[in-house]
């Protein structure tokens, strides 16, 4: 028991040299993910820190981050793999104004491959860390067929066989929750929600993320969020958009929020990213939270 505390402590303290702040139940499923070689499935509302994770894991594991932006229509060609027809074609004209034949395997090799995110990860010499970004944005057909991916960690290409992974990537999967995930998906991942940082762990944050900012003003800015986030808001805030935020409150040389709502509202835009809450967000409200 002790030995995995002090495991679970140096995950946490190698994360936050990255940059990035975990609490223990992160840190536990971050250290089985690796143990194990198991996907890691983190679910959550935007701006909660998801991407990032994968990017503070490429940092103290190593490794290449390599990224696959998921969205509607998303297939094996912009996954995995796609041939370049252009050079094969190229190819194939040469040989015929030279009288030879082209074999099928010279063409369907590797010199023709265009390896994309997912055989690019597979194929990494020193592993890699594969994020793949929003996968709810993508359909139920991809879903599918990335299982073979992550239980096998190998992928088939009909004119080269199955290709297996060298080493085994970390692999940090996101979603934002759009759709439903299918129950094949989910067992063959480890699973954590990560929800929005209550203000202790926000100001923590901040304080990381924005070290020449009054600590005075990090405790006020890490509230306000907190309240604004309880409003009936069509986009709330992330991290990042507090971040910015308080990098915004910090140029302005301010040591705390001002009373004077006109100047916090000039500031909005870092937080505020939709017409409707910006008319939402009225003065009154702004008085009423720093009050």
């Amino acid at each position: 028991m002790d030995s995995l505390q002090s495991s679970l402590r140096d995950i946490r303290s190698d994360l936050f040299h990255s940059g990035y702040l975990c609490d223990e139940q992160l840190a536990g499923s971050v250290y089985l993910a690796l143990k194990l070689q198991r996907p890691l499935l983190i679910e959550g509302d935007a701006g909660v820190g998801k991407t990032e994770l994968a990017h503070a894991l490429s940092k103290i594991t190593r490794r290449e981050l390599i990224r696959l932006q998921c969205f509607e229509g998303l297939d094996h060609h912009d996954a995995v793999y796609e041939w370049n027809y252009g050079r094969q074609l190229t190819e194939i004209r040469i040989a015929e104004s030279q009288s030879r034949s082209v074999e099928s395997a010279t063409i369907y090799s590797d010199e023709f491959l265009i390896k994309k995110p997912i055989l690019k990860a597979l194929q990494d010499d020193t592993g890699a860390v594969l994020l793949v970004d929003e996968i709810d944005r993508s359909d139920e057909a991809f879903e599918a067929y990335l299982l073979e991916a992550l239980s096998e960690y190998q992928v088939s290409i009909p004119e080269l066989g199955t290709v297996c992974s060298f080493v085994t990537p970390v692999v940090v999967l996101t979603s934002n929750g759009t759709r439903e995930l299918s129950d094949a998906l989910r067992r063959r991942c480890l699973y954590h929600y990560l929800d929005y940082p209550d203000v202790i762990r926000e100001t923590e944050i901040l304080r990381l993320k924005v070290p020449e900012a009054d600590l005075n003003l990090v405790s006020q800015a890490a509230h306000f969020v907190a309240m604004l986030r309880k409003e009936d808001l069509e986009k709330k805030p992330g991290i990042a958009e507090t971040i910015d935020w308080l990098r915004a409150l910090t140029l302005f040389g301010l040591k705390g929020l001002p009373d004077d709502v006109e100047l916090i509202k000039q500031t909005l835009s870092c937080l505020i990213k939709t017409t409707r809450d910006r008319s939402d967000v009225s003065d009154d409200l702004v008085r009423r939270i720093i009050g």
